[in-house]
Parts: C-alpha cells; structure tokens; sequence
C-alpha cells in the first residue's frame, strides 16, 4: 500500500485540480496530442483501415509507452510519483469545462439570447445548430454533459483505476482520435475504423459504469434504473445510450431523437418517451448530477486501483514462494 498511496494522492489531486481549475485555455497537453495526430495523419493517410489502424495503433501505443516509461523513472521517488498521476489526472479530465460550457449555453438561452446559445454550442457538441430553437438546445446541451460526464471523467478513471498513469492518458488519446478520425465521412469511413472501434471497445466499461453511478446520484433511483435499463441499448452508439438514459430517468426528462450534423439527419430512438421535454433549467441540474457522479466516480476508481494492485503484488508473491 506504501507503493501505491502516491499514485492514489496524486489521482485525487488531479481530479480536484479539475474541479477548481478546468482546462487551461492554451497549451493543453490533448491538443498538442491532437496537433501531432494530425501531423502524422496528412503524412500517411490512405482509404484504407490497415494503414488507419496502423496510425491508431501508433498514436495510442506512443502515449501508452511514453507514460509507462515515465512512471518507471520515478517510481523510487512518492514525491514525483504523485506528481506524475496528478498531472496526468488533471490532462485527461474535463468535467469542469463541461459544465462551463454547459452552464455558458444555459445562461444564454435563460436570457433569451438564442443566437449567443447557437453560436456556442459546438463548442460542446457537433450538431448543426442554426435551425435548433431553445428547447432543442437544451436538450443538445443535456444530452451531452451525459454523454461526457462518460468519456470526460467515469472511463478516464475507470482506466486510471484499471492500468494507472499509461491507462489514463491511453484512454484519452484513444478518445480524442475518436472524435478526430472517427466518424463516418468519406475520408474517415475505412481510415478512421480502427479508432473508432477500439474506443467502442475502450468505452464500454466507464459507460456501464456511469450509468450504475448515474442511477446512485439520482433524485429518482428507480425511474433513472427503469429508463436506463429499458432504452440504454436502443441507441444507435454501444456505448452514449447508457449515460443519457440513465440521465433521461434521473433527471425525468425526455433525451434522443431527430439530430442533425451538417447535411447529416439522424433519426435516434427516444430515452425517457414518458418522461417531460427537457427544460432550460435541467441543463444545471444536469451539470450537478454530473459533478456527483464524477465525485463518485473518483471513489470507486481509487478503491479500485487498491484492490487490482493489491491482488497483483498477492499473485507475484504467490509465484516467487
């Protein structure tokens, strides 16, 4: 446990850094990530997934390697260790500027400024937003604080618990290629597969995660685990489903629906049908639930990483006696 309370004090801290903090407006560490995948990215790119895997696995095995090295040439020293996780902790989430963003939209749409809302709104989300009236927003906005709370906080934890300091930073470099490469547009279809499918893969466990946490934080556990259990699998995403469900119910709105991404319409299952249009007040109360199940996120997560490293160090004892 003395090995381990570094990486633990250090991994809180972060979170809290996150909290207080927010991402830095320049020089965050994910987009320089980001610049240098797109460097590589204009130097190799061919319609083709094994090239695009090849560039995923190049990118995330980069990071992944990079942070293992760096956690192995501190790990003499508590100090450094701690360091390191909090650093890295403080990189890969963005729960706090989620709720900026958010709370910003809703501020705008309480104002009836709806063209300031529109004009702010990819900073959240990639929808089209100049045929979206309030209403519209707002649920755009709810829905991806849900969507986010899972990929911004509860699975960079779930991977900081599972793999420390390599797994948080892998997860996010996984993430962000996602969102980079991997959508379903003429040049990104075959070469953006490979990111795409592993941050499917990548996913699945915060996801689930989230919206176990999501039904803990809920005003209504009952209608959250009944929506979420019902509608979780119905859209279209294996993994985004299980969060704004389990949001839809918690908060007893309706989520899902029509959507559109420039000339792109998606036509989704709705989450919640029983439930009320979302408001514009729901988008703070939306942001508060995700703060608790962030909080409750980085419990579990810190147990977690305990428990895994505890029963590593039984098994390597096991095979040395």
């Amino acid at each position: 446990m003395r090995r381990l309370t570094p990486f633990l004090l250090g991994a809180a801290a972060g979170y809290l850094a996150d909290a207080r903090f927010g991402d830095p407006r320049r020089g965050h560490p994910v987009a320089l990530f980001g610049s240098a995948a797109t460097g590589l990215e204009r130097r190799i790119w061919r319609d083709d997934r094994a090239v695009g895997a090849a560039y995923t696995a190049a990118c995330v095995g980069t990071v992944a390697a990079g942070a293992a090295l760096a956690g192995r040439a501190v790990r003499r020293s508590p100090v450094a260790t701690a360091a390191l996780a909090a650093a890295a902790t403080f990189t890969v989430l963005g729960g706090s500027s989620l709720a900026r963003e958010a709370r910003t939209i809703g501020a705008s749409l309480e104002a009836g400024d709806l063209t300031a809302a529109r004009e702010r709104l990819p900073h959240l989300c990639g929808r089209d937003p100049s045929g979206l009236d309030g209403q519209q927003i707002a649920r755009a906005v709810v829905e991806s604080v849900a969507e986010n709370t899972a990929d911004a906080v509860v699975n960079a934890l779930t991977w900081g618990a599972l793999a420390g300091t390599p797994g948080l930073l892998a997860f996010r470099a996984v993430n962000t290629l996602d969102a980079m490469v991997g959508h379903r547009s003429a040049r990104y279809l075959r070469f953006g597969w490979a990111s795409a499918r592993l941050d499917d893969v990548a996913g699945w466990p915060g996801a689930r995660l989230t919206a176990l946490l999501t039904v803990a934080a809920a005003p209504e556990p009952g209608t959250a685990w009944r929506v979420w259990r019902r509608d979780g699998s119905s859209h279209p995403s294996p993994n985004a489903g299980q969060a704004e469900s389990a949001f839809a119910g918690a908060l007893g709105v309706r989520l899902g629906g029509t959507l559109q991404y420039g000339e792109r319409v998606e036509h989704r299952p709705v989450l919640g049908a029983e439930l009320r249009p979302v408001g514009v007040r729901d988008i703070e109360r939306a942001c508060a639930l995700s703060r608790r199940v962030g909080a409750l996120a980085l419990g579990v997560a810190l147990v977690g990483r305990a428990v895994i490293s505890g029963a590593g160090r039984k098994s390597r004892k096991g095979r040395t006696t």
